[in-house]
This record gives structure tokens, sequence and C-alpha cells, in this order.
């Protein structure tokens, strides 16, 4: 084992393991996250695949830490190889460095140039042949026990976890796997492995960020959900389904994009808070029913769970390209919400935020995930819960002059539920006065106008606009996941001796403008970095005028998610 590895065995270490479709790259990535919480420490674990419906390629990233993990490093320690056939599609997933280590089996055949070409060492370890001693021996699962061993974790805790993983499969398979990761175990050779550790494992959490975002929506109080599964949301439905249920809601796979949206408005209007999930394609469809939800003013949220675009782009890959369509997509003047969570615990109080804000605001939310998000797991201290006194304001007992879109001092006027007296009302796209009918003048125009976006624009979002670390005369502006990276570059400067602040935007309609221009009030440079295409923050705060005409840009587009030390290089290498 080269000397940096072996240093950094249990405090800070990245492995990628990568294969064919079907190999079990990726349950032999989820068996490791599970040994390292087992063996008290913190985890990240990022899936890729290739874009086939079946087969393909497939792999699993993941870094382990003594300290919460909210992104990639720059390198990975060890990649393990349980075989080549397409894995250099993953090459620039997957970067190298001379102190690396690969594990490769030589049935499998060379190892590619691309991974060859960095200079780390190549260590053969017959997985296959191995596998076969065991009856129906899997080869992923020698793997499992080879990179546990080489990683530092004990072997009790590598076979919990393969009990874990592996318990719906029955315990003949079990036991066949608890073997062979034994046998891998014992042949990566490793010394002074770590002691077996649970003391810290059974007070984390081991989730997804769609988990999450399901969790926040059940934590904000929906209780129907209507969508049409889509490539990387349908996660979120998996597990909202039975826990909906369970809670007295229900869940309602509906025939396309816009049928969900339309479903989810219904419900609402009839007072049960309601979501969907959906991604950018699916996103589009559903602009014209955001834009009724806006004019009815009828609560609803959408979680768009972001991969790459445009049209069908790339659906397994991650992207910070929908902020665009998610401020701007609906037309005429619709005032509206749009939120993104920073991390994938932050995912529960995006999403529960998100619906208590568009519940009390009576409008949509948008909350912006993405890919990178919603299907990494990751093992972190459980998100305490957050009391959030928003509801929906209710007019029980309407009185005869009952108007549904009354001018009221802070523009939201109570709602009634269908069938009790006098609170019928209309609620369509059609422009309309006070009471909900249909008007075309202009007087009642601008009202109504001015009523959506007053509500919005004048309401006291808090503090949780953003979350801000540091104060220096150099921003690192940032949103949703590209703030793991961004937090940790910033980290990294001030080690340096930098100055350096950070802010986060979670909030990004509406923009608090005055927050975050007093924010910047004293600063000399400014960097926006985000993983899109054509810097869409950039231009939305340059827009909002609240950028300096000098503030500079690192934008990069997906798949491959932005690492600490590009940012780091970005920034020292432009003084």
């Amino acid at each position: 084992m080269k000397g940096e590895m072996g240093e950094k065995r249990n405090t800070d270490i990245s492995v990628a393991i990568t294969g064919s479709g079907g190999s079990g790259a990726v349950t032999a990535g989820l068996i490791l996250l599970d040994a390292a919480a087992r063996a008290g420490l913190y985890g990240l674990m990022m899936r890729s695949y290739g874009p086939q419906i079946r087969g393909g390629e497939s792999a699993s990233l993941l870094r382990f830490s003594s300290r919460p993990v909210a992104c990639m490093d720059d390198h990975v320690d060890l990649l393990v190889g349980l075989d080549w056939r397409n894995a250099g599609r993953f090459a620039q997933e997957i970067p190298l460095t001379s102190a690396s280590l690969v594990l490769s089996d030589p049935a499998a055949g060379a190892v590619p140039t691309s991974f060859a070409a960095s200079g780390a060492e190549i260590r053969e370890l017959a997985f296959k042949a191995h596998a076969e001693g065991v009856a129906k021996g899997r080869l992923n699962m020698v793997a499992v026990g080879a990179a546990g061993a080489l990683c530092g974790l004990a072997q009790g805790v590598i076979d919990a976890a393969v009990r874990k993983t592996l318990a719906g499969k029955g315990s003949e398979v079990v036991e066949q796997a608890v073997v062979c990761a034994s046998i891998g175990y014992e042949q990566a050779g490793a010394a002074d492995p770590a002691p077996d550790s649970t003391s810290k494992s059974a007070e984390r959490w081991n989730i997804s960020g769609n988990e999450a975002c399901g969790l926040g929506g059940l934590r904000g109080g929906v209780r129907f959900v209507a969508a049409y599964p889509i490539t990387p949301a349908s996660d979120i439905l998996e597990w909202l389904a039975p826990r909906l249920e369970r809670l007295g809601g229900s869940l309602v796979q509906a025939e396309d994009e816009l049928a969900s949206v339309n479903m989810i408005i219904g419900a609402s209007y009839g007072g049960v808070p309601a979501m969907t999930a959906t991604s950018g394609p699916g996103l589009s469809l559903m602009q014209e029913g955001l834009g009724l939800a806006v004019a009815s003013e009828t609560p609803v949220v959408v979680i768009n769970v972001t991969r790459g675009g445009p049209s069908t782009g790339i659906p397994t890959k991650s992207e910070q390209s929908d902020l665009n369509i998610a401020v701007n997509g609906m037309h005429g003047d619709a005032p509206h919400l749009v939120l993104a969570p920073l991390n994938v615990p932050d995912c529960v109080f995006t999403t529960q935020w998100a619906i208590r804000l568009a519940e009390h605001l009576q409008t949509a939310a948008i909350v912006l995930s993405d890919q990178s998000l919603g299907q990494a797991r990751t093992v972190i201290d459980p998100p305490g819960e957050r009391e959030m006194p928003l509801e929906r304001v209710a007019e029980p007992s309407p009185q005869a002059d009952y108007r549904r879109y009354a001018l009221t001092g802070d523009d939201i006027s109570p709602m009634t539920l269908p069938g009790i007296a006098h609170g019928m009302y209309t609620a369509d796209g059609l422009e309309h006065d006070e009471l909900g009918i249909p008007s075309s003048l202009a007087a009642d125009h601008h009202r109504q106008l001015n009523k959506r976006r007053d509500k919005i624009n004048a309401f006291d979002f808090g503090a949780d606009w953003a979350e801000l670390q540091g104060d220096g005369a150099l921003c690192l502006i940032c949103w949703g996941s590209a703030s793991g990276a961004v937090f940790e570059a910033g980290a990294r400067l001030r080690a340096q001796g930098m100055s350096v602040r950070v802010i986060a935007l979670r909030l990004l309609a509406p923009l608090r403008c005055d927050a975050l221009t007093q924010a910047l009030a004293d600063v000399e440079c400014t960097w926006v970095v985000e993983q899109n295409h054509s810097g869409q923050l950039y231009h939305y705060l340059k827009s909002q005028g609240v950028l300096a005409d000098d503030a500079h840009l690192l934008a990069r587009p997906g798949p491959i998610p932005l690492r600490p030390g590009e940012i780091v290089n970005a920034i020292t290498e432009n003084g």
C-alpha cells in the first residue's frame, strides 16, 4: 500500500468501485458505506451510470471521513475494478494520482490506459478465482472485503454491513457473501486494521437526498403526491408511497407530468398539502399548471431533481442547469418561490420549509435538487426537527360577501374549503377581481398582480435565505449541490492564510437582494461558483443588481462534480 493512502486510513479516504452493469459495483459501495458508518465514520456515496436502460457501466464513488462529508475529494485513493468493460468512460469522474492504488483482477485484463497513465500503483487480486471457490460466490463480495481492509475497516463491521445490505436475499446468499468478503479481507493483506466500533453508527442516519426530500415533505405536512416517474426523481416517489399511506395520505402515479401537476393543484384546492417530483423535461411540461397555481393562489410544491440537459440530455448525470426555467419559466408575471437544498441533510429542511412557505403564501414553490444530491447516500448526524409555525390562512366561516382574493394588509387572503356555505369561489387561470369573478379590467389586473407580488416580496424569510460562513474580503457565492465543494474550498483557502467568506444561497426566488447586498458590503473580490455551462446564477445575480461589475465566474457543466481543489486553483491562479 502506498504511504499516503496508509496515512489517510480511517481519517479521510476516497474509494471508487467500477464494473459493467450487473457486476455489483453499486451494491459493493452500499456495503462499504454501511461498514464505514458502523466504524464510527461519516461518509458520502455517489452513483454513476451510463445512459442505458439495461447493462452498461456503473460506479460507486465514496468518501469516508472522521468529519461530516458533503462533497467528493480532488482524487481517488483506491480504485477497485470489478471488470474493465467500458470503465474508461469514468476516467474523468475517477481522478487518480501517483499516490493512488488500483486493485485489479488479472482475469479482467489490463487496467485501461486512462487509469494506468496516472502512475498509480496497480495491485492484482483474483476476485473471480476466489469467488469461484465458494458455492455461488460473487466477486464483488471478495472486492468488498479487500477494499474494506485497505481502508482500515475492521472485518466485523464489514461482515455486519454485508448481512444488513443483503438481508432480503436469503440466508444462503448472505452467508456466501460473508465468506467471500472474508477471503477478500485476508487476501488484501492490510496491516493493523481498526478495531470494531459501533458506538456512533446507531446514532447516525444513512440516507439519500431523495429520501431526505421525501422526509421533508412529510414533516411539512404533505399528504398527497401525484407524479410521473422520471430519472433521477423516481426514488422520492418509491420512498414516499408506503410512508404516505401509513400517515393517512396517498400517492398517485399519474399518466404524465401535466396530469400530475393538475392533480396536486386539485388536492391543494381541497385543503390537502400536495407535492410532486420530477426532473427538467417534466418541469418544462408543468409550467402552465404552475402558472395556474400562481394565478389561483393555490399552494403546491415541485421537487425538481435536475439532470444534464437540454432535452433528454444526460438522464443519469447531474448538472445545475434548471435555474433559468425554475425562476423564469412561467409565462406572464408569475411570482413564486424557488429554493435549493445545500446538501443531503439540508434536503429535509429546505423541502419542509418550501412546503410551509407555499402553504402560507398561497403560491407555487420549486425545490431545485439534482442528481448528485438526490441519488447520493450519506452518513450524517440526524437533522433536528425545526418548528415552522407557517400555516395556510383559512376562513372556516365565510360570510355571504366572502372575497377569496381580498386585498388584505399582507396580501394573503383567507382560503375556504369546497362545500362550505358562502365559501365557494372560482379558482381558474383567468384574471379576476377580489371575488374570483373573471375580469379583464386593467384595474383588477393591476391590483391582483401587485397582490401576488407583494405578499411574497414583503414576507420576512428570516436568516434561512442563505448559509453564511467566514468573513473576509474574498467571497464565494454558490447554491445547491455546489455548496459542499465551495465550503471545503473556502476552508482550504483559509488554511492558506486567506480571509474568505462563503454565501450559499438557499432561497433563490424571491432573491433577498437587501440581505445579499449587506453581506457583500465590504467584499473586495467575488466569485460565483456553479455547475452549469452558462453561469445561470451569475447572470441572475447580475440582473438583480447585486454583483459588482468585476465579479468572477467559475461555471462548469456536468457531469463531473465540482471538486474543492479546482475551485482553490481557479482563485489562486487569478490572484
